[in-house]
């Protein structure tokens, strides 16, 4: 890894913020980028560039500048906010995508990462132990998006040779970045308002079980992906990925652990139908067998682990 420059696209995001983080503890040449602006500690680790993924020319003129070897693309829209905008969340998920393919082929690049989602699953999926291999029709614009993704991934790995990985992202859930407008969103939100009001009006029933990952393992799991030799990867669409499955109820049995008078209250709104249509669980076993996968965290031990650090704060 350390000849290699890597270029962050979404750099400012949910996962993007605490990655670029973690590759800058183990390689000195880690380039972030975004639209936004970047927080106080993600400047002050490293460069930062502003880039639009859209913007291709720009995008391979970074490359060159800084001669980049390897990107992790995580600019996207995600499932909520982009059922309020389908066409923008296509147009930045599928083209931003293929900008970075092609001007990764184009220009050599060692290694692409591309994050795939749960999202991809729909509605006849098998909801439970849902396998790597099995009926894909997702029923929102960001799965679609992300399938159309996955194909092209795969498409450039046979055609072009392009040593391209990806993993399907459960729901994240991170004490340092508030949500970014997923469907999985309460289970970050819900710890914050625990801690801030006592108190949370959750827009999913109780009983909504759905996977979920603590940023810390996904963060890991990513970074060993991406190490993991080549001949190792034996799936070039996206790997199934897990960390634990539970329901609203259940984060509200933990928290009140720490915090006994934490009160609930239940509105589920449009994100309910979204999160109907997708697995309760992942078998991740391809994951496991190729790389090595395994979480390290589960609700109760994440549930601490958040609760003490958003005091911190």
């Amino acid at each position: 890894m350390q000849s290699d420059t890597i270029l962050v696209t979404g750099a400012c995001g949910q996962i993007g913020s605490e990655l670029v983080l973690a590759l800058r503890k183990i390689h000195p040449n880690v380039i972030a980028s975004d639209l936004k602006d970047p927080s106080g500690e993600l400047k002050e680790s490293g460069p930062f560039e502003r880039l639009d993924v859209l913007h291709k020319p720009g995008l391979d003129a970074l490359v060159k500048k800084h001669k980049i070897t390897q990107i992790y693309h995580l600019a996207a829209i995600l499932s909520a906010t982009g059922e309020k905008n389908p066409e923008f969340a296509w147009r930045v998920n599928m083209k931003g995508l293929r900008n970075i393919l092609d001007v990764s082929v184009d220009n050599h690049l060692s290694k692409v990462f591309f994050p795939s989602t749960i999202a991809v699953f729909g509605p006849t999926t098998p909801r439970v132990n849902t396998p790597q291999y099995t009926v894909m029709e997702p029923n929102t614009i960001y799965g679609i998006s992300k399938q159309a993704g996955e194909r092209w991934a795969d498409y450039y790995y046979q055609k072009k040779g392009l040593d391209i990985r990806s993993i399907r992202y459960p729901g994240l859930i991170s004490y340092k970045t508030k949500a970014g407008g997923g469907t999985t969103d309460y289970a970050v939100d819900i710890y914050f308002e625990a801690v801030e009001k006592k108190a949370y009006e959750c827009f999913l029933k109780e009983d909504t079980v759905l996977p979920m990952m603590y940023m810390p393992d996904a963060i890991r799991g990513t970074i060993m992906l991406m190490e993991t030799p080549a001949e190792k990867i034996t799936i070039r669409s996206s790997y199934n990925f897990s960390g634990m499955s539970f329901a609203p109820k259940d984060v509200v049995v933990e928290i009140q652990k720490h915090i006994p008078d934490f009160q609930i209250s239940y509105k589920p709104d449009f994100r309910q139908q979204i999160a109907e249509s997708w697995p309760q669980s992942i078998d991740d076993s391809y994951a496991a067998k190729d790389w090595g996968w395994k979480p390290e965290f589960d609700l109760a031990k994440m549930t601490t682990d958040m609760l003490a650090n958003i005091k911190k704060q």
